[in-house]
């Protein structure tokens, strides 16, 4: 009966070490599923944002046609012609939040930022980008979406009235660099490889799907952690 006891205990141990693996990756795709579904629930709240944008600018283009119709109708082309004039005016001065001069960088950032202003935190940025990059656009969108929704993330935890973002997009050194500083409610005194795999939910997924992007293309990120300030600094090769 002892034989079988020794041989029965080796067998138990691997079914144990078996079970072991495959509760962890129960729990690894637990975690995953949720990360996907909250990128996603970020990507629905965005498309949302820009069709009542532009809901809201084809409500105006109607009311306008309306408006101009009517004064056709009746035999008041010049006062056509100034309401003209006046709208022109107008459309000028409304532009995109970001004009950087490349076309990624601009979809990314409007559609992004258009929901750091709708969350009511201050936000400041300047942005300039030369009009072609050796960064591919899904990478460029890993990087600046994942720095923002991070940003937001944070700034979630952060009295109203504190909250603010700021961001600087530009070339130095023939390299593009992004800078990148928010409100905290977390000081860290090191930021380091253990700190990214402590944190959870999309920050940390968002930490290392950035260091995986910026390492691909030979680049340098540095984080810094003050009281009440989480700031990160990229550069990519050009």
């Amino acid at each position: 009966m002892g034989w079988v006891v020794l041989l029965l205990v080796p067998v138990c141990s691997a079914l144990g070490a078996v079970l072991a693996v495959w509760l962890l990756h129960r729990r690894g795709d637990r975690r995953i599923a949720a990360y996907q579904n909250k990128l996603l629930a970020r990507q629905i709240a965005e498309v949302e944002n820009l069709y009542l944008t532009m809901r809201g600018w084809r409500h105006d283009y109607h009311n306008h046609l309306q408006t101009l119709k009517a004064r056709l109708d009746m035999g008041q082309s010049e006062g056509a012609r100034e309401y003209l004039d006046r709208l022109e005016k107008d459309l000028d001065g409304i532009h995109a939040l970001a004009e950087t001069g490349n076309v990624s960088v601009d979809a990314i950032l409007n559609a992004k930022l258009s929901l750091v202003l709708k969350q009511g935190i201050d936000l400041n940025f300047r942005a300039v980008a030369p009009k072609s990059l050796t960064v591919s656009d899904i990478d460029l969108c890993v990087i600046l979406g994942n720095l923002i929704d991070n940003a937001m993330e944070s700034c979630e935890k952060v009295e109203e009235g504190q909250r603010f973002l700021r961001l600087y997009i530009g070339v130095l050194r023939q390299q593009l660099y992004v800078s990148i500083s928010n409100a905290t409610a977390e000081t860290v005194r090191k930021i380091d490889t253990a700190y990214i795999s402590s944190k959870r939910g999309n920050h940390g997924h968002g930490l290392k799907r950035i260091d995986r992007v910026v390492e691909k293309y030979g680049g340098y990120v540095n984080r810094q952690n003050e009281p009440g300030v989480f700031a990160t600094e990229i550069l990519l090769p050009l």
